[in-house]
């Protein structure tokens, strides 16, 4: 009789580092494009920094959104497309309102509004609100399909030897070795 064993701690590392690598060439492009249109505005408008600063940020959602919704995320659960892009737009208002607080206490708090000052607080305010949003993406947005729904990662021991997959592991058993 054989039992299914949980994944291997090694495949889900590795599946998170996918993951990790994935949600990052989604964010890259994303930050291209909040960078290009933060910058684009400060320069040719006289809109505030702030301003500026969360006109950028929606630009780069709907990018990202994209981007995670069918790259980073396409195996992920299908189910309520509402659902899901609600909480999409309330965990990147989060994240926009942690990029731009930082933004506005080195603007106002401190007067360091320079256009290199500015792009670095937007970065490092960027770089916190990034590791928020992916947290609560992959935790609450795009949520993972239960394991039942994806044999492939599920493993069977057969007679105390090593796991094998279950696709693997339902193959028909040579003549011989049948009893």
């Amino acid at each position: 009789m054989s039992t299914p064993n949980a994944v291997p701690l090694s495949e889900r590392f590795r599946g998170i580092a996918r993951e990790v690598v994935k949600f990052g060439a989604v964010g890259g492009a994303g930050v291209l494009v909040n960078f290009g249109v933060f910058n684009l505005l400060r320069s040719t408008t006289d809109l505030q920094t702030v301003r500026a600063n969360v006109i950028a940020i929606v630009v780069a959602i709907i990018t990202n959104y994209v981007g995670f919704r069918y790259f980073t995320y396409r195996d992920r659960d299908l189910g309520s497309r509402r659902r899901e892009m609600i909480l999409f737009v309330l965990f990147s208002v989060i994240g926009m309102v942690i990029e731009s607080g930082v933004l506005y206490v080195a603007t106002y708090g401190f007067g360091l509004d320079s256009s290199l000052q500015n792009n670095i607080f937007k970065f490092f305010g960027m770089a916190v609100a990034t590791v928020f949003r992916f947290w609560s993406y992959r935790t609450w947005v795009f949520k993972a399909l239960p394991t039942d729904a994806a044999p492939s990662l599920v493993v069977e021991q057969r007679d105390g030897h090593e796991a094998v997959p279950v696709a693997a592991a339902r193959t028909p058993e040579p003549a011989g070795n049948q009893g």
